[in-house]
């Protein structure tokens, strides 16, 4: 409940999180039928990288301040949103930017600040439903859409100790409820240790069909530090792997710092 997204909008690790969403939504977007969208941990939508919040961290120079004067092909649909929605787009925004006539999206917000903020962004949109309402629990309450079709966006804060173990309840209950939707999953990588016992998790247990996507400022040695991030996607979209490591090159590239063990990471952790 103390966390609060604007301090790191626009930083490296919310630019990874989001090309790789615009990139799935656009996939979502192939086939003709409706599909529904679930935002779990959905912040306040927009966020103003002049205010306050985002000056006292700076993060942001670091990230999308360092792709917006350009950059590879592969960035160019991501970043013309950004530029076209203004102030610095968060995930509900962008998915609100690319949803069809008929597709729907859910957001879930328990901050009773950020929230109020986000009922405000999606006012009177038909399209648009904001909940406040715990969003681990949301992967049960809100699924199956009605749809069938759908993606489900899980990012939250990482402030408890015990946030992986969640997230793979989490993914676990989800997909139990919704078995054919597409799940993207972000976590920082700081040590190693708590994303390889996530993978191996995945590895014994499921979900099945699932591939991780990283990229490293650096080695992942100290813990203190957020060295890294990655998006764990089950059910991805058709050539999700192989369009991944051109997506994530290209960001490194603007992004890196040339810090030893810098790099990007694409693994199928399990299949089908």
């Amino acid at each position: 409940m103390n966390y609060r997204h604007a301090f790191h909008a626009g930083n490296f690790a919310d630019c990874v999180k989001h090309a790789v969403l615009v990139w799935l939504m656009r996939a979502m977007a192939r086939k003709p039928a409706p599909f529904f969208v679930l935002d779990t941990h959905a912040g306040i939508g927009r966020y103003d990288l002049g205010g306050a919040e985002a000056a006292r961290t700076g993060e942001w120079r670091d990230g999308i301040g360092r792709l917006l004067d350009g950059a590879a092909p592969e960035l160019a649909d991501y970043l013309a949103l950004v530029g076209r929605l203004g102030l610095y787009p968060g995930s509900p925004a962008l998915i609100r930017a690319m949803l069809r006539e008929g597709d729907r999206l859910a957001c879930c917000e328990l901050h009773p600040e950020d929230v109020v903020l986000l009922r405000r962004l999606f006012r009177h949109d038909p399209q648009v439903a904001v909940h406040r309402r715990d969003g681990w629990e949301a992967l049960e309450g809100l699924l199956p859409p009605k749809e069938r079709r759908g993606l489900v966006l899980i990012d939250p804060p990482y402030e408890a100790g015990d946030e992986f173990t969640r997230l793979h309840a989490g993914l676990l209950a989800g997909v139990r409820r919704f078995a054919t939707g597409v799940f993207a999953a972000w976590y920082p990588v700081k040590a190693r240790a708590q994303v390889r016992a996530l993978h191996d998790a995945v590895r014994d247990v499921g979900p099945r069909d699932a591939v991780a996507v990283e990229l490293f400022l650096r080695a992942p040695l100290d813990a203190a530090r957020l060295n890294g991030c990655g998006l764990l996607v089950v059910n991805p979209p058709f050539g999700f792997a192989e369009a991944m490591p051109a997506l994530l090159q290209a960001l490194l590239a603007r992004l890196g710092t040339g810090e030893a063990g810098a790099g990007v990471v694409v693994e199928r952790i399990s299949d089908e």
